[in-house]
């Protein structure tokens, strides 16, 4: 079941914030559920997505979406996790495929956060009751490798500043369609919520700035193995470019025509590298192989070419 609405921008409200605006306009939502919302995307501001400080405008539209079947608490849960790296301050956690990285609709439960939980209790969160404790990026459900965790509180502010100011590095290896004039690439564009379509997103004018670096490491006939760096981090970031430059990521359900030839299990997309600064021991690095499945496909792609690559 689903609460959802939408009003226009009143002169009266105009200059205001608006998590303030929309707690004003829903006084049966506490202003954490209705910050929790802005910030998971279900709120959209003249179909752009915007931060709960965010100043409203007179005559914007401004739409809404609860799904009341989201979890109202986190339990721990016995899920197993790949750990590469643990202290009292940070978590580092290879992902599998398949593990959705929080809780959310089609998705209450078994989650990244539910395994965290269990191993590791209570976890710095942005505000009490949320979905997210310790999690300062993420991941998608069907994206596989590294993804930090703040355990402690100072942890938690100086990865989400470095995640903020991308002093985070994340490196990426995917397979796409299609082969490359050259060995490099840039993507420039402008990413924001699809019109009329809750789960994806879209190149759009409006949207927000989106800068992702590629290299090709592979070629075949078909297909490409790049390494991908992420300049901002928008959701789908990746998916998103590739589709719209013409290479979609093989295997992915939401984005791309004709990619889902050699692997129907979601999208072969590896968050391979991570660079951050540890409150205490400084600057550290972490490195994840490829998941099984992933090197199945390079392999049958390998000896179909006769070739390890070009």
């Amino acid at each position: 079941m689903r609460e959802e609405g939408s009003f226009l921008i009143l002169p009266e409200e105009a200059g205001g914030r608006l998590d303030k605006v929309l707690s004003a306009r829903l006084p049966n939502r506490s202003r954490s559920e209705v910050q929790r919302l802005i910030k998971s995307g279900g709120v959209l501001v003249d179909g752009r997505e915007e931060s709960s400080h965010y100043i409203v405008t007179e005559g914007e539209k401004v739409n809404y979406r609860f799904s009341t079947d989201n979890p109202s608490s986190l339990l721990p849960e016995d899920i197993p996790l790949d750990i590469v790296y643990e202290d009292e301050d940070i978590v580092v956690v290879n992902k599998q495929r398949g593990l959705p990285v929080h809780p959310g609709a089609g998705h209450p439960s078994g989650t990244l956060v539910n395994a965290l939980l269990f191993r590791y209790g209570r976890l710095p969160e942005e505000e009490e009751g949320g979905m997210r404790p310790g999690l300062v990026h993420r991941i998608d459900k069907d994206t596989t490798g590294l993804l930090s965790i703040a355990r402690s509180e100072r942890a938690f502010r100086l990865l989400q500043e470095e995640a903020r100011t991308h002093r985070m590095r994340r490196e990426y290896l995917a397979l796409v369609l299609g082969r490359f004039p050259g060995k490099e690439g840039h993507v420039d564009l402008p990413i924001g919520r699809k019109e009329g379509d809750p789960l994806r997103f879209a190149v759009r004018r409006d949207g927000k700035p989106s800068v992702t670096d590629f290299e090709v490491l592979e070629e075949f006939p078909r297909h490409s193995l790049l390494r991908l760096r992420l300049k901002t981090g928008r959701t789908h970031q990746i998916r998103v470019h590739m589709e719209a430059i013409g290479h979609p990521v093989e295997g992915d359900p939401l984005y791309g025509k004709g990619n889902r030839t050699l692997f129907q299990e979601g999208q072969l997309l590896h968050a391979e590298r991570l660079s951050l600064v540890h409150p205490e021991k400084g600057e550290m690095s972490f490195e994840a192989p490829l998941p099984g499945d992933f090197q199945a496909v390079l392999s049958t792609l390998r000896g179909a070419s006769g070739s390890s690559g070009s």
